[in-house]
């Protein structure tokens, strides 16, 4: 099997990839600069622009041109517009979710092969709502993650209709513009972080994100798993357009970002389509839902680096995050 070449499954069925070790830093924070490798990250495949910002941005540009409703209706709250942009926002998400699940899990296309944890999503469990993880991960993807998706964006849209936010006009800043669509997914990651750590605070943790933590066996529809609250956090990061000048299109990305990726980092496989396409991050966060007291963010910006907050996948690493286990670190909840 090709993961057995690219990678190792421990003696519980455990894979994980060989090289490199989760979380590598690209070289934009390389010292002495690293000119060469930093253009090939930015531009390269796969990159900071491709494969998941470029995709980002197409459905973006469609979204825009042919799903949003024009900014002078949005002045008002009225049921008419607001309904059009959550019914736009369920219908991506399905295809995006779904499609993900359907090819993974359903059809198994690619079997186990790269897939981190040893079983499939599980069968009929008291644990979760409706009796089996899909069910619940379905429930409040849609239930909370698309309706709190949604509020934010009717709000941001209202404010932009009422002269509330700086608007970019994209014809007079070009460039600025242009420059502002790199800024998501960087942001996101910053946000994320810090709103994460947030969420493992003890009482943040048992109200909320621990429902998110249910999830040791993660599929697509686990990404936007989560309790109101903290979906209320999560995308909270688009608030930022309060201060910082821009154009609804940005809003739509970063918050179109936030909303999909989780399907992409939550997939429980290292590649999709047998190696055609690198899952962004995807081995460094399957380590924190395995152990939850690391890989709170994401390499991009790393962060967790910075904070001592770092797991590798290195057989070394997971023998310190045995020891502060036994010291009495563990999670309450169970790990398998």
């Amino acid at each position: 099997m090709a993961d057995v070449v690219t990678g190792t499954r421990d003696s519980r069925g455990h894979w994980q990839p060989a090289e490199p070790h989760a979380g590598t830093p690209p070289p934009i924070w390389a010292w002495p600069p690293q000119p060469i490798k930093t253009l090939r990250f930015l531009f390269g495949y796969p990159g900071y622009l491709w494969p998941w910002n470029a995709i980002t941005a197409a459905i973006v540009v469609v979204t825009w041109f042919y799903t949003q409703p024009e900014l002078s209706r949005m002045a008002e709250f009225k049921f008419d517009w607001i309904a059009q942009i959550y019914v736009r926002n369920l219908a991506l998400m399905l295809l995006f979710f779904g499609g993900f699940h359907v090819w993974l899990y359903t059809f198994r296309g690619q079997g186990t092969e790269h897939k981190y944890h040893p079983k499939w999503l599980g069968g009929k469990n008291s644990r979760f709502l409706g009796g089996t993880q899909l069910r619940e991960n379905v429930f409040w993807s849609i239930a909370s993650g698309c309706t709190v998706w949604t509020a934010y964006e009717v709000l941001m849209m209202w404010a932009y209709a009422n002269g509330m936010l700086s608007y970019v006009d994209w014809e007079t800043s070009p460039v600025y513009a242009t420059l502002l669509l790199l800024f998501p997914m960087a942001w996101h990651i910053i946000h994320f972080y810090f709103g994460h750590r947030l969420l493992h605070w003890k009482p943040l943790y048992r109200a909320a994100h621990h429902l998110h933590h249910k999830n040791v066996n993660v599929g697509p529809w686990s990404g936007l798993s989560m309790h109101p609250i903290e979906h209320v956090i999560y995308f909270s990061l688009v608030l930022v357009y309060w201060i910082v000048p821009s154009h609804p299109i940005h809003v739509l990305f970063t918050l179109q970002f936030a909303a999909l990726i989780p399907a992409v980092g939550h997939a429980g496989f290292n590649e999709f389509g047998k190696g055609k396409a690198t899952l962004p991050g995807e081995f460094f966060h399957y380590l924190h839902h395995r152990y939850f007291e690391c890989n709170y963010g994401a390499a991009l910006v790393p962060l967790d680096r910075w904070f001592g907050t770092f797991h590798d996948g290195t057989p070394e690493a997971h023998a310190h995050m045995k020891k502060r286990w036994e010291a009495g670190f563990q999670s309450e909840n169970e790990t398998s």
